[in-house]
């Protein structure tokens, strides 16, 4: 079984975990060109292209500026340790044990607009580029253009140096539309977490699904799942599951919660 997470939009330079010798990208060449095309359209460019204030703008028109085809080790993080955020804070990868973060290399991927695909412990240069952003490339308008088929074709590799045969997608539907179903050859499952009010009808509420999230990459983690009937004993923070909400492949968990209006402005759309 494979497991796909969205990355975060902030990131955790801390170190964390032991010090351990880091995997250089797949798709690391790529990611230099994506930089260079994302430095031509400078600060204004990234600002419009994904909607960013002036001061991320060139905060991130110089991390492309600095991005190397071989980074100095200092500069680089884990994947798995360097993105922040509620899926993250599900994961909670720091608090794995040595075995659970071995099968994690082997077995779960985070989707990346600048870099495909990471594994746990790429070294990876800090960034913020989301799959949905219009760059153009000599591959077309998007980078659901630039990444075509690769994505799929990687874990499709990936997945038969495991012996996988299910993907579970944890990610958003902008990552996940990066992955191109004709050319993967594996059963995709997607949990999907709802929240139940009092007196109203279940609903996605984007914060708590993306925090759910990652912690089914950790259920499945820890446990070193293989069997997607195994997803449904997932019960981290209080979600069960609900058969009578679910369809084939979709599994739908439920939890009570007294929801805020606040809450309400990230429903759905998770």
């Amino acid at each position: 079984m494979l497991v796909v997470l969205s990355p975060a939009k902030k990131l955790d330079w801390t170190p964390k975990g032991a010090p351990r010798a880091l995997s250089r990208p797949a798709f690391q060449d790529d990611a230099v060109v994506l930089a260079q095309e994302a430095r031509k359209i400078g600060a204004d460019g990234l600002k419009r292209l994904m909607k960013i204030s002036d001061k991320l703008a060139a905060l991130n028109l110089e991390r492309f500026e600095s991005f190397a085809p071989q980074p100095d080790p200092n500069a680089t993080r884990p994947a798995i340790h360097a993105f922040a955020g509620d899926t993250y804070t599900g994961l909670n990868a720091a608090s794995l044990d040595a075995d659970a973060l071995a099968w994690a290399e082997g077995h779960l991927r985070i989707l990346s607009g600048l870099y495909g695909l990471l594994r746990p412990f790429d070294a990876m240069q800090p960034y913020r580029l989301e799959m949905g952003s219009r760059l153009h490339t000599a591959q077309g308008k998007s980078l659901y253009d630039y990444w075509g088929t690769r994505i799929s074709e990687a874990l499709n590799a990936t997945a038969a140096q495991t012996g996988s045969q299910v993907l579970v997608n944890c990610a958003s539907q902008e990552y996940f539309g990066a992955v191109a179903p004709a050319a993967l050859r594996l059963r995709i499952v997607t949990p999907v977490f709802k929240e139940q009010a009092e007196g109203e009808e279940p609903k996605i509420i984007s914060f708590y699904a993306k925090k759910a999230r990652g912690a089914m990459a950790r259920f499945i983690v820890e446990n070193r799942l293989t069997d997607p009937a195994a997803l449904l004993d997932f019960d981290t923070g209080g979600y069960r599951y609900a058969p009578d909400l679910s369809q084939a492949d979709q599994p739908v968990f439920l939890r009570a919660v007294q929801i805020h209006p606040s809450d309400m402005e990230n429903s759905v759309g998770a």
